[in-house]
C-alpha cells in the first residue's frame, strides 16, 4: 500500500537541509538529539503523556460486538490515568473507525501515524483490515501490539515482521484444539467447515485438519460484506453434514443459524471463539430476523465453542469484578459485555508492556521488553503468552465449552499447545494469576 506523506515543507531545499539535520543528530536507537546531548521522545510521548490508537469497525457488518472493544480500552486506561498513570504519564487512546474495509483501515492508519503521530498501534481489528496496514506499521517501525485477530502473520515470523504482537490465541491453535475434541468425541461425525475467506479461515482449517481432515466432507467460504449465505448452507446440508464448524465473525453465525432454520437444516455447532458470544448472536438473530426469532442468549443453546478468557458468566472471577468496578467508574454508556472487557484484558496487557519498557519508554524498548519478559505477563487469560525474541504469538491455549443459557459450560481443562506439529496439553499455570488490589499491575522495567 501507498502511504499519505506529510505536508509538503515549503522549498525542497528546506525539506533537504532539515533531513540532514536530523541525520546529523541522530543519536543510540536513532532517535534525535534533543540539543542537549539526551534522545528526544519518540513519536506520540511526553514528559506527561502517551499517545496510542486503534482501527476498528465503529460502523459497518462487523460493529455489533467489536465496536464496543475500544470503549474497553478506553475505561481501563482511564482508571489507570485516574491512580496516577504509568511512570506518572497518561495514556491517550485515539480510534479511528474503518467500517472492516481494508481501503479505509489504510486511510486511518496514514491518519493515526503521520498526522496524530501515535506512540504505537494497539489492538487493531481485523484480519483483512489489518492485513492492509501491518506492512506500512513495520516499515515505520511504529509497535504494533495486541493485534485483534488470531492470524499467525501477527507472530509467527519476528524477522519479517518485527514490531508486530498478536494477543488471543491464534486461528490455528484454536482449530487444533477444536479439531482433537472433535476426534475423541465425535469420531463418525461427518465435518463441514464454514469459513470466512482469508487468513481467519484458512488457519483455522489448517489446525483442524491436523485432526480430523478425514472427517471433512465439505468446506465453505464466505466473503465478508456478502450477506447472502444460503449458497454456502445449501451445500453442507446437501453433503448431509453432522457438524458444522465455523470459523467466522459473529455476523455470519447469525446468518448462519438463520439460514439454516429456513431450509430446515439442523447439524450440531461448533463456532469459534470469535463469532460464539451468545448475548450479541441472539441480538443479531433477532435484527436480521426482523423479529421472527426472539433475541435470546438460550438461542445458542447446545452450540460448542471455546473461551480463553473469563467473561461476564464467570461470576466468581476477580478478573470479572475488577471489569465491573473500572466500567461502573469509567465506561461508557451501556453495560459491561464481552467485548469491553476483551478490551480491558488488552489494555491490561499494554499497560504492563510499558511498565516494562521503564521510565523512558521507546518504540523499540517496549518491543524489546515484550520479547524478553512477555511470556510471564499475568492476566485474565487461562493460559501462557508465547512471547519471545522468536515469537510474537499471544495466548497459548484455551478450554472447549457448550453454551448453556447464555454461559460456558467446560468440557475441557486449559489445553495448550503452538503452531505445527506441538502437542495439545494441559495446563493450570495461569489459574493463580488475579489482579493487584488497586486493579493496576506493577511490572519491573525489562534491563
Amino acid at each position: 500500500m501507498q502511504r499519505t506523506r506529510r505536508f509538503r515543507r515549503t522549498t525542497r531545499l528546506a525539506g533537504l537541509l532539515t533531513a540532514a539535520a536530523l541525520l546529523a543528530a541522530c543519536g543510540a536507537g536513532g532517535r534525535p538529539d534533543d540539543g542537549e546531548g539526551k534522545a528526544a521522545p519518540d513519536a506520540g510521548i511526553t514528559e506527561d503523556t502517551i499517545k496510542i490508537g486503534g482501527h476498528f469497525p465503529l460502523t459497518g457488518v462487523a460493529a455489533p460486538g467489536y465496536s464496543e472493544i475500544p470503549s474497553g480500552h478506553k475505561a481501563y486506561y482511564d482508571y489507570v490515568n485516574a491512580n496516577g498513570g504509568v511512570n506518572g504519564r497518561k495514556i491517550e487512546y485515539v480510534v479511528k473507525d474503518d467500517a472492516y474495509n481494508p481501503t479505509n483501515t489504510s486511510t486511518v492508519t496514514n491518519e493515526l501515524v503521520l498526522k496524530e503521530e501515535i506512540f504505537g498501534m494497539v489492538a487493531g481489528l481485523g484480519t483483512p483490515t489489518h492485513t492492509a496496514v501491518v506492512d506500512f506499521l513495520n516499515a515505520e517501525k511504529v509497535p504494533d501490539l495486541m493485534v485483534s485477530s488470531g492470524s499467525l502473520m501477527w507472530g509467527d515470523d519476528p524477522a519479517k515482521r518485527p514490531w508486530t504482537f498478536g494477543w488471543q490465541p491464534d486461528y490455528m491453535i484454536e482449530g487444533k484444539i477444536i479439531g482433537q475434541w472433535v476426534k475423541e468425541n465425535m469420531p463418525d461425525a461427518k465435518v463441514g467447515l464454514f469459513l470466512q475467506d482469508d487468513d481467519f479461515g484458512r488457519d483455522g482449517e489448517a489446525g483442524a485438519r491436523k485432526y480430523i481432515d478425514d472427517q471433512i466432507v465439505e468446506t465453505v467460504r464466505y466473503t465478508p460484506g456478502n450477506t447472502d449465505v444460503a449458497p454456502q448452507l445449501a451445500k453442507l446440508q446437501a453433503a448431509d453434514v453432522d457438524l458444522v464448524l465455523g470459523f467466522n465473525v459473529p455476523s455470519y453465525t447469525a446468518l448462519s443459524q438463520l439460514t439454516a432454520m429456513k431450509i430446515n437444516f439442523r447439524p450440531k455447532w461448533f463456532h469459534s471463539n470469535v463469532g460464539s458470544d451468545p448475548a450479541l448472536v441472539g441480538a443479531l438473530l433477532a435484527r436480521f430476523s426482523e423479529g421472527k426469532v426472539k433475541g435470546s442468549a438460550g438461542l445458542l443453546d447446545g452450540v460448542l465453542t471455546t473461551e480463553y478468557i473469563p467473561g461476564t458468566d464467570a461470576a466468581d472471577s476477580e478478573w470479572l469484578k475488577l471489569w465491573q468496578k473500572v466500567w461502573d467508574a469509567h465506561g461508557a454508556e451501556g453495560e459491561l459485555t464481552n467485548y469491553r472487557i476483551y478490551g480491558m484484558s488488552q489494555a491490561y496487557t499494554f499497560v504492563q508492556a510499558l511498565q516494562a519498557a521503564g521510565d523512558d519508554p521507546t518504540r523499540e524498548g517496549v518491543v524489546k521488553a515484550l520479547e524478553k519478559v512477555g511470556s510471564t505477563l499475568e492476566g485474565p487469560g487461562l493460559a501462557p503468552f508465547r512471547y519471545s525474541e522468536d515469537s510474537h504469538l499471544g495466548i497459548s491455549g484455551m478450554e472447549v465449552v457448550r453454551l448453556e443459557d447464555g454461559r460456558g459450560e467446560p468440557l475441557t481443562p486449559v489445553l495448550v499447545t503452538d503452531i505445527g506439529d506441538a502437542p495439545i496439553e494441559e495446563d493450570d499455570s495461569a489459574a493463580k494469576d488475579a489482579p493487584p488490589a488497586n486493579g493496576i499491575p506493577d511490572v519491573e522495567p525489562a534491563s
